[in-house]
């Protein structure tokens, strides 16, 4: 039950946001954000790790046919439920500065997005994870399409047309194998119970086709090269709560869904293909380091930068070890946690200059010690800096990506040099030298910022110091999983 009203509260934040004034919308939106992240905490402490699915809900949603309104939360989903509860405060929070128009509209889109998400994460029903899949396209559609930059038109009918194509394949996928359920139930015809597709017996040709039914609307959200070109555009053109959702917690569902449905229903499809999903995760990896490098934009940078920490992530999965999944799961926490910082770090900045050019920039260290402390936490988590988040997943991807392929693995360890050289490069050149016109007057951070950039600074060396805090939640389901994929 506890699962259901993880969904409920949002949408009831949302409803109530909307019927509020625009000048209390913001306030209402935090209340519900922290009422949910409240209740997220109580079922982290509650959360026992050898149990299987836990704090369950289960309603006939179409009776005849075998499909259930249902959820619940594992191992694997409990990491990305505490992220988006953990996220979504902040972003608010970080809005508390920023007027935009039609307030209500605004934060009841991000908190529709916020249900979403967690339905996305807890469905034990395919058609149910379907649904949320599709529904959390639509909140964040009209964040970047109406509140965006000025090619947001564009951009987002390009991100809407992309996401989109992408699914049609995953519900074909999820159609032949419902109808395959057939006998697996005395009671229905067909199932859509995860756990059923589970059971359904498919020869290795039937499940390649399976493989890349799932495998191009996963890379497309993550997304994995040369699925990419989206992404760029989008989170550059989006405000920037929209790419704080977009690139914290919106991408970890298709790193979510590799996990979920290709594995375990899919392994004789992995064993055919997972050498090929590795190879362009890691040429994502590469190429979205070397044009990060290149960025005059410091968003567009972060951009690109997010591009490629996820092909490691993606490249853990495929490679089907329990370091490479294990790494992924915490890996995805630590980069929603250092993404939504650094991208929170770029609005303070473009707030207060009104130029993302990092040529445009300098100095800008000998007005804010605060700032310039946050920023260099957040930069070293994202480098992967031993004893910051970013170390802990970092090495065990790269273990895992190494013990599939040694040359695989070997490549893919370029990103923690790469990344350095992009991360630095923009510290140095925006926080250092001489001052510009734009930064003479920079003012350090307000009370609402550093309240938004605390929390995110101390979960960098939480997860860096105590990784096995989160790994322990996350070891039994793993082992179950791998379990399935090498049957």
């Amino acid at each position: 039950m506890l699962t259901l009203l993880l969904i409920l509260i949002p949408v009831l934040s949302a409803l109530a946001v909307l019927i509020t004034k625009n000048n209390s919308a913001k306030q209402v939106a935090m209340v519900g954000t922290l009422f949910e992240l409240g209740l997220a905490v109580a079922v982290f402490i509650s959360f026992e790790p050898n149990a299987t699915q836990q704090f369950g809900f289960s309603y006939p949603w179409i009776a005849s046919a075998g499909i259930m309104f249902a959820g619940g939360i594992d191992g694997i989903s409990l990491l990305l439920v505490m992220l988006t509860a953990f996220l979504t405060p902040l972003i608010v929070l970080s809005t508390f500065r920023q007027p935009y128009k039609n307030a209500s509209t605004f934060y009841a889109l991000i908190l529709f997005m916020q249900a979403a998400l967690m339905g996305v994460f807890t469905a034990a029903d395919a058609f149910l994870f379907y649904l949320f899949f599709e529904a959390a396209l639509i909140p964040i559609y009209f964040l970047a399409a109406v509140w965006g930059g000025e090619n947001r038109i564009k951009v987002t009918f390009k991100f809407f047309v992309y996401t989109i194509f992408g699914s049609l394949f995953m519900l074909v996928a999820l159609v032949y194998l419902y109808f395959q359920t057939a006998g697996l139930s005395a009671t229905v015809p067909h199932s859509s119970a995860i756990t059923a597709l589970y059971k359904v017996g498919l020869d290795a040709q039937k499940q390649g086709w399976i493989f890349w039914a799932f495998f191009v609307a996963f890379a497309i959200k993550m997304p994995i090269f040369p699925f990419h070109t989206w992404q760029p555009d989008t989170y550059t053109e989006s405000p920037t709560p929209a790419t704080m959702l977009l690139a914290g917690i919106m991408l970890k569902m298709g790193v979510y869904g590799v996990l979920r449905f290709l594995l375990p229903i899919a392994p004789l499809g992995m064993e055919a293909w997972s050498t090929t999903a590795i190879v362009l995760s890691v040429v994502g990896i590469v190429y979205g380091s070397i044009i990060a490098i290149q960025q005059r934009d410091i968003k567009r940078l972060v951009a690109y930068s997010s591009f490629a920490h996820v092909g490691l992530m993606a490249a853990g999965v495929f490679s089907q070890t329990l370091n490479g999944v294990q790494g992924a799961l915490i890996q995805m926490i630590a980069h929603g946690i250092n993404v939504v910082g650094l991208f929170f770090v770029i609005e303070i900045i473009f707030s207060r200059t009104k130029s993302r050019n990092i040529e445009q920039l300098g100095g800008i260290t000998q007005r804010t010690p605060q700032l310039t402390v946050y920023f260099m936490i957040l930069l070293l988590g994202s480098v992967a800096l031993p004893l910051t988040n970013g170390f802990v997943g970092e090495f065990l991807l790269l273990s895992g990506v190494y013990e599939f392929n040694k040359w695989l693995g070997t490549v893919a360890g370029l990103t923690i040099i790469l990344g350095a050289v992009y991360m630095l490069r923009l510290f140095q050149k925006a926080m250092f030298g001489g001052k510009s016109s734009l930064t003479e007057h920079f003012a350090d951070l307000s009370l609402s910022e550093r309240a938004v950039l605390l929390p995110l600074a101390i979960m960098v060396f939480w997860i860096g110091l105590y990784p096995n805090s989160f790994l322990k939640l996350t070891e039994p389901a793993v082992n179950n999983l791998l379990q399935m994929v090498h049957y």
